[in-house]
């Protein structure tokens, strides 16, 4: 097998015209640059320079190393030039994953910055639901990926990054008696009909566990797995839902919503990076963003 560093000290040779001149260019010492050459001519099986007068000057196959080490130079240049933009966050991609109720509250703020910051960076965010985002991270299909709830155990290489606690809060029709309260006990709501906002999964448990904290078992009349819908039926009378804060940035105008307590149902929801990913600015910028969401 050739060695490139040897090919390079070749293409000095050549196109300075002499081992000494080669020498004084690369900091060697004329022997070394000979050294060099007669190595590589013993991995080449050929002859690589002949002298001229007191130069060198290349055979055929001495040229033609000496132009692909040129080509090896320069893509040696380029790669690391690559590699600084990336280093620097010039350049990039980054793929993440997240669920349906993050996205217009949370995450998309937290993109406009990066992608302010950072604008040769490619973001492709995927939705995904919850439970599928650890094994993305995991195998390298995503460099981020957006939970609820931190995951039980500890993963090598991976790390878990506490964003912030969302509260669910409480979906009334307009008029409904409890509207009048600011803030209302969720023990309260257990002889109302309910309707359901979240699909199975880690979503609903906070409601359940809260639910039954406070001494009783939801009523489901409706079940809806996206909050519009919920809220939709809510306007239309046919109970009451809990929703969390990140999902009402849109409010159907015939409902009215109100804090919950004793207790509070709340959601976690963390990111989960790979150790080695945190090497890019983008992603650290993204994190740092996610962090601290406008109108949280």
């Amino acid at each position: 097998m050739l060695d490139v560093r040897r090919m390079q000290v070749l293409h000095t040779v050549t196109t300075t015209g002499s081992v000494t001149a080669a020498a004084a260019r690369l900091g060697y010492t004329p022997s070394a640059v000979s050294q060099q050459v007669a190595a590589l001519e013993k991995e080449a099986g050929t002859p690589l320079l002949e002298r001229v007068g007191r130069g060198v000057r290349p055979t055929a196959a001495g040229l033609l190393l000496s132009r692909y080490a040129a080509d090896i130079g320069a893509r040696l240049a380029e790669a690391e030039t690559a590699l600084a933009d990336l280093r620097a966050g010039r350049t990039g991609r980054l793929t993440l994953h997240y669920f349906a109720s993050v996205g217009p509250t949370l995450l998309a703020p937290a993109l406009a910055r990066v992608r302010d910051a950072h604008p040769g960076v490619a973001i492709d965010p995927r939705l995904t639901e919850p439970d599928d985002a650890l094994s993305e991270v995991e195998h390298g299909r995503a460099d981020l990926a957006l939970v609820v709830r931190r995951p039980s155990g500890e993963q090598q290489g991976i790390r878990v990054v506490h964003l912030l606690d969302d509260a669910y809060q409480v979906v009334l029709p307009a008029g409904h008696p409890l509207a009048a309260r600011q803030v209302i006990d969720l023990g309260d709501l257990a002889d109302q009909h309910w309707v359901g906002s979240e699909p199975p999964g880690p979503c609903r448990a906070p409601i359940a566990d809260a639910c039954a904290a406070a001494g009783f078992s939801p009523r489901f009349v409706a079940k809806s797995e996206d909050y519009a819908t919920a809220q939709g039926f809510v306007a239309a009378g046919l109970g009451v839902s809990l929703i969390p804060r990140l999902g009402l940035g849109a409010r159907h105008p015939g409902v009215v919503v109100r804090p919950v307590r004793a207790p509070e149902p709340v959601r976690s929801i963390h990111a989960v990076v790979r150790e080695s990913s945190l090497e890019q600015p983008a992603l650290r910028a993204l994190l740092k963003a996610l962090k601290a969401p406008t109108g949280a």
